[in-house]
C-alpha cells in the first residue's frame, strides 16, 4: 500500500515545529489568535513562526519572495 503522506523537507519540519510551539502558547494563554495577545509585538514564538513560514516558502534561498 502506497503512503499518502508526502515527505516533509527540513524547512517544512522546522515550520511545523514552530507552529506547534505557537499553538501551545495560544492554548496556554487561552486565546485562538496571537492578535488577541498583549505580547504580540516582539513575541519570540510568533516571530520564529513567521520566520519559519518564510523559510519554508523560499526553501532557504531568501530574497525575491514578497508577501
Amino acid at each position: 500500500m502506497e503512503s499518502t503522506e508526502k515527505s516533509l523537507d527540513k524547512w517544512e519540519i522546522a515550520r511545523e515545529e514552530a507552529k506547534e510551539r505557537l499553538i501551545s502558547c495560544q492554548k496556554e494563554h487561552g486565546i485562538e489568535s496571537c492578535l488577541r495577545c498583549e505580547k504580540l509585538i516582539g513575541c519570540e514564538i510568533r516571530n520564529d513562526y513567521v520566520k519559519k513560514v518564510y523559510e519554508s516558502m523560499s526553501k532557504g534561498e531568501g530574497g525575491g519572495f514578497e508577501f
